[in-house]
C-alpha cells in the first residue's frame, strides 16, 4: 500500500472513531435511516407515508406510522426526542409519545404533540394536544424547524426551535374525561400522524436520547 493511500485510510479511520465518539458522548440515536421505513410500522392507509428526498412525506388519509425498531425495543419512558419538520400551508400532523401500535383509528394511548401552523384547528405546533394548547404560531409553513420533546418522570417539555412552548407537570390524570381518560404518561413508542388528505408534512433527522429511568 502506498504511503498516500495509507495516510488517507488512517484519516478516514480517525474520522470514523471521532464520529462514533461524538455519538456516544451526546447520546442521540437516529430512528430514521433516510432511505426507507425500516423500523417503522403502519396499519390502515399505509400509502399516506412515503420516502421523498431522504424525508418521510406524510400525505394522505388518516394513518399513523409507529416506531417499532430495535432502539430500547421501541419502549421509551424518559427521553429527549427531536425531529426536523416542514409543513405545507393548511396542513395538520402530530407526533405521538408513550403510545402503542394499533391497526387503525386515532391512537388511544399516549399524548399527541401538535404539528400545525395554518390548519383550521387553532391548536398550533408544540401543543400538548387537549392538555396544554398553544395558540401562537412560532414557525412558518414551507420552512424547516426543530420540534423537541423531553419526558422525565411526570414532566413534559416541548420546544420549537429551542424556544420552550410547553412546560407541563402531569398531576390531573384522575380528572380527565372522554377520549383523554386513558391518555397519560406510562411508557411506549413514537408515532407520526397523517391527519387528512389535504395535509402534507415532511419529517427528517428523527432522533432520540434515552434518559435514566
Amino acid at each position: 500500500m502506498k504511503k498516500g493511500t495509507q495516510l488517507l485510510a488512517l484519516a478516514l479511520l480517525l474520522s470514523l472513531f471521532t464520529t462514533l465518539a461524538a455519538h456516544a458522548q451526546d447520546g442521540w440515536i437516529s430512528l430514521f435511516n433516510g432511505k426507507d421505513l425500516t423500523g417503522w410500522k403502519v396499519g390502515a392507509n399505509a400509502g399516506s407515508f412515503t420516502i421523498v428526498d431522504g424525508t418521510i412525506q406524510v400525505a394522505g388519509p388518516r394513518a399513523h406510522l409507529f416506531y417499532e425498531g430495535p432502539v430500547k425495543n421501541h419502549m421509551f419512558k424518559n427521553f429527549e426526542f427531536k425531529a426536523t419538520v416542514k409543513t405545507k400551508p393548511g396542513s395538520n400532523s402530530g407526533i405521538f409519545i408513550h403510545t402503542a401500535y394499533q391497526e387503525d383509528g386515532w391512537p388511544s394511548q399516549g399524548y399527541e404533540v401538535q404539528v400545525n401552523q395554518s390548519h383550521t384547528d387553532y391548536k398550533r405546533t408544540g401543543s400538548l394536544y387537549n392538555v396544554v394548547d398553544v395558540k401562537e404560531t412560532y414557525v412558518k409553513d414551507d420552512e424547516w424547524y426543530t420540534e423537541y420533546i423531553k419526558v422525565e418522570g411526570k414532566h413534559i417539555t416541548i420546544k420549537i426551535n429551542d424556544k420552550v412552548v410547553v412546560d407541563y407537570e402531569e398531576t390531573d390524570v384522575d380528572k380527565r374525561q372522554g377520549d383523554m381518560k386513558n391518555k397519560f404518561l406510562k411508557s411506549g413508542t413514537f408515532a407520526l400522524q397523517a391527519h387528512d388528505p389535504k395535509s402534507i408534512v415532511f419529517y427528517k433527522d428523527i432522533m432520540v436520547k434515552p434518559l435514566t429511568e
